[in-house]
């Protein structure tokens, strides 16, 4: 199961039965003279090609053909429909609900996949979109007659609110630190706030499609990167023994592509990936975010009360944390020790007013616990065997990157390993209808209302790599960093309208923080 292969395909075919010559036309009643065709990325209904027949008053419209990309093909095993804000409270926006359902039957059709259908108990939104896309196969049922395997192809439609901790950490693989620090939108990365950026890289483009280096690497973790730029940069000097100079960190790298011009025009990936590695050590660095990041994997992975309230109030102290990355902690805290007896949340908030934390960002900490607190959760995001299991894995490597710790797993990759086993509770995940599978799926679209995180892309590309025979796609209204969470927390956790209001200022503040 490849999203972005299948997508390809149906641009291909498009290009090829529109035939040679120009494919865009921009026509009024006197000009058209021809017959046209009309090609829609999702099924479109009877109703609507009446709609078009009854507008076609010169009959130019040859024929209307359906290609399934309703969707956003991030990587081969990861997919977004772009959506933000699509549930009010605990409730679907009506017309989001509409629109999940057909990126998400787009998904199923251009996969080829006619799947059975399990969704998180705890979540009604969950069961709502589910039985939704039933209703459309059972509706469609010619367009999802698909040759039949042994093992039926399996969905299943969770709810953000079951993992509120994942989109609220660092994260320092390439891709997802990437989306975190500077933000990916369609593939595309803003470097124009970047001091001192030329011209040619005031945006760039990251694609595994196009670009060698991002494939090879877009896993791999920030030291790894960096490394790996070096050798590149370092196997080229070899070609120019009497200028070869130290690379001994990013800064050297910077300095050695802006010193040498042709190397620049050889190897213009090369520059922009130095570039976007030397953005990020400049903002890791500026936002003290080794530090921050420690502490959140403590709070994330450990239950040392009194250590982490600790670490909490010390960086609540220091000035070089930012306002968000200030709640953010809180938050985690939050989140982690809710009902912990000596839990000290209202004298955190105190400490975030006292350092001048505006009341915007304060009032998120109360939003992400009604959002994702005990009382929603379905799953236990905080078990001490998951503490136990999981060792310190330090980043190695650079010199100029610090050691950071990566202990957290998100809940998801303990749901899937679950699933593949066979083990996954019905009682938690119940299948919508009478049937079940009596096999270990092999084929499965998994589905986060609410958004998925690069962390959690990576997870499934791991089980997809020491899982031989399975095949997962991981999709999700969108893609979150913790910027972008807030902002759909906030709608879903049922805060009054006054305080919603405040918050939403949330998002062109975080902006402000790059």
């Amino acid at each position: 199961m490849n999203a972005v292969l299948a997508v390809k395909q149906y641009v291909a075919k498009m290009i090829e039965d529109s035939g040679p010559g120009m494919k865009v036309l921009l026509m009024d009643r006197e000009t058209v003279r021809e017959g046209l065709g009309g090609d829609f990325s999702n099924v479109i209904s009877k109703s609507d090609i009446k709609s078009l027949a009854e507008a076609d008053e010169q009959e130019v419209v040859a024929e209307v053909q359906e290609f399934y990309g309703d969707y956003i093909a991030v990587n081969p095993h990861v997919f977004s429909l772009n959506l933000l804000g699509c549930c009010q409270g605990r409730n679907w926006d009506p017309a989001q609900l509409a629109r999940t359902t057909q990126g998400l039957t787009a998904l199923l059709l251009s996969l080829k996949k006619c799947p059975m259908i399990r969704y998180q108990l705890s979540s009604e939104p969950a069961k709502r979109l589910a039985e939704c896309v039933k209703q459309v196969i059972t509706k469609e049922y010619e367009l999802f007659d698909f040759r039949r395997t042994e093992v039926p192809p399996l969905l299943l439609i969770l709810d953000r609110s079951d993992d509120a901790i994942t989109p609220l950490l660092n994260q320092w693989t390439y891709q997802a630190m990437v989306h975190e620090l500077l933000g990916i939108n369609n593939n595309r990365i803003d470097l124009s706030r970047v001091p001192g950026i030329s011209k040619d890289l005031r945006e760039v483009v990251l694609s595994a499609e196009n670009d060698e280096f991002y494939a090879n690497n877009m896993y791999l973790n920030f030291a790894e990167i960096g490394s790996n730029i070096k050798n590149l940069m370092e196997d080229f000097q070899k070609r120019k023994p009497k200028e070869q100079q130290k690379l001994e960190s990013i800064a050297d790298m910077k300095a050695f592509v802006e010193n040498y011009p042709q190397f620049k025009k050889m190897s213009g990936t090369v520059s922009k990936h130095v570039t976007v590695v030397g953005e990020l050590s400049r903002l890791v660095a500026e936002r003290n975010l080794l530090e921050v990041s420690e502490v959140e994997q403590e709070l994330a992975c450990q239950n040392d009360h009194s250590s982490a309230l600790q670490n909490v109030r010390r960086l609540l102290q220091n000035p070089k944390v930012t306002e968000l990355d200030a709640a953010r902690l809180v938050m985690l805290y939050a989140l982690h020790y809710e009902r912990h007896s000596s839990n000290s949340l209202p004298g955190l908030l105190t400490d975030l007013r006292n350092r001048g934390v505006s009341d915007r960002y304060r009032k998120l900490v109360s939003a992400v616990v009604e959002y994702g607190g005990k009382r929603v959760r379905g799953s236990d995001l905080f078990s001490p065997k998951d503490a136990v299991a999981i060792t310190k894995q330090f980043l190695k490597g650079l010199k100029g990157v610090e050691n950071v710790y990566t202990q957290h797993q998100p809940l998801l990759q303990e749901t899937l390993d679950q699933l593949i086993k066979g083990k996954l509770k019905d009682s938690q995940f119940p299948y919508l209808g009478p049937n079940t599978l009596r096999d270990r799926p092999q084929d499965i679209i998994v589905f986060i209302i609410g958004g998925a995180t690069y962390e959690e892309a990576l997870a499934v590309y791991n089980l997809n790599r020491t899982n031989p025979g399975v095949r997962i796609v991981l999709g999700g209204t969108t893609i979150h960093n913790t910027k972008s969470f807030p902002s759909w927390f906030i709608l879903r956790s049922g805060l009054p309208s006054w305080e919603a209001r405040l918050c939403e200022g949330l998002i062109p503040a975080c902006a402000e923080l790059r």
